[in-house]
């Protein structure tokens, strides 16, 4: 291959990628979600590329997925309500239906101006969750966009804020733990939590500086749609075909455990695996 051939090549591979990832941006909220409550409370902007939800007294807002999923990569692009947000939850996860449920949360706790917000993961499988998980960011998820991603697949769940892994949770059913196994639909929300969400819910909300507005892009997804037949829908969305699924995902490589174990040893505060008066047993999965 000659230098005009390679060049030539470089520019139309460069060129793909762009175009990719504009194809990508350009996916309208309509097309993958819906809103599902809160109608009032949100905002269309950039012609549908970009949403807005807020939250006063009188109702926070939500949207979610059109689809239910049996594994993928899914993720959002958020930036979070600003100034003082104390007692405010913004939230990106994904859940089934029914008492015995399945779940994956993002669950951005607010604080007061100046304080740093925390992010709280946590993994619900069969209706039982407990399994929080606590961090505060090393930037400001208030003053720019940042990507929150949670993949699932039949080997283990990874949840990543922009491409650094903070939280892992195999698939360990061979010894009894539950595993998110049911479809699940993607949502996020903003609402009142200050009851719980601040200080133990000891600091509640400023109204002063309603409305409360986090922002929401990138609305392209890549899951297995599933259908009503659980059992059926599962084995087909934890096929090999699905690009999430392949062996590269089955666990975190070198350079994503690294950046795994400096979050947790430089950002991380609380673990449920290591609180010992709430597990005096630490749970099966927190021994892997």
């Amino acid at each position: 291959m000659g230098l005009s051939q390679f060049l030539g090549f470089f520019v139309f591979l460069l060129l793909s990628r762009v175009i990719a990832a504009a194809t990508k941006s350009d996916v309208k909220f309509d097309q993958n979600y819906y809103i599902t409550w809160g109608n009032d409370h949100v905002l269309s902007l950039n012609q549908g590329r970009a949403i807005q939800l807020s939250m006063d007294r009188s109702s926070g807002s939500g949207f979610g997925s059109k689809l239910h999923y049996g594994s993928g990569f899914f993720h959002l692009k958020m930036k979070l309500p600003d100034k003082d947000s104390a007692g405010i939850v913004t939230a990106f996860y994904l859940t089934s239906q029914g008492d015995k449920h399945d779940e994956l949360d993002f669950e951005f706790l607010g604080n007061r101006e100046g304080k740093p917000i925390t992010l709280q993961t946590n993994v619900f499988a069969n209706g039982v969750g407990n399994r929080e998980q606590r961090m505060h960011l090393w930037f400001d998820p208030t003053a720019d966009f940042h990507t929150y991603k949670i993949l699932w697949n039949p080997h283990q769940i990874v949840f990543y804020v922009d491409d650094v892994p903070i939280r892992v949770f195999k698939n360990l059913e061979n010894i009894g733990v539950g595993y998110p196994s049911k479809p699940m639909q993607i949502e996020a929300s903003l609402w009142n939590g200050e009851s719980w969400a601040t200080d133990g819910g000891r600091t509640k909300i400023d109204w002063t500086h309603a409305p409360f507005k986090a922002h929401f892009q990138g609305f392209d997804i890549s899951g297995c749609p599933a259908d009503d037949d659980q059992n059926r829908s599962i084995q087909r969305c934890y096929s090999s075909q699905y690009w999430w699924n392949s062996e590269k995902f089955w666990k975190l490589h070198s350079t994503q455990k690294a950046k795994y174990e400096n979050v947790r040893k430089n950002y991380m505060y609380y673990d449920y695996c290591s609180d010992r008066p709430r597990y005096p047993h630490p749970p099966k999965e927190c021994l892997y």
